[in-house]
């Protein structure tokens, strides 16, 4: 697996939302920006994230991610 794949399985479960994946193997840092996160808990954040990669994690291809969430507005602010 590679992050381009990542990065397409992310979009293909939240196409509201961009993207930066980077990483190779099974291990991946994810930043992802979309209003779908505006006002949820970070665990409910995290858990839209690892959702799209369910498959992927519990057959091994993917082992370890780390996972940024940003509103835009967030993004924004630290661009």
């Amino acid at each position: 697996m590679d992050a381009a794949t990542v990065k397409n399985l992310l979009q293909e479960h939240l196409p509201e939302c961009e993207f930066q994946v980077q990483g190779e193997g099974s291990n991946y840092d994810i930043v992802a920006v979309g209003d779908v996160f505006e006002g949820l808990r970070p665990v409910k954040k995290q858990q839209l994230v690892y959702g799209a990669l369910s498959e992927q994690i519990a057959d091994g291809s993917i082992h370890a991610v780390n996972i940024r969430t940003l509103t835009p507005e967030q993004w924004q602010s630290e661009a």
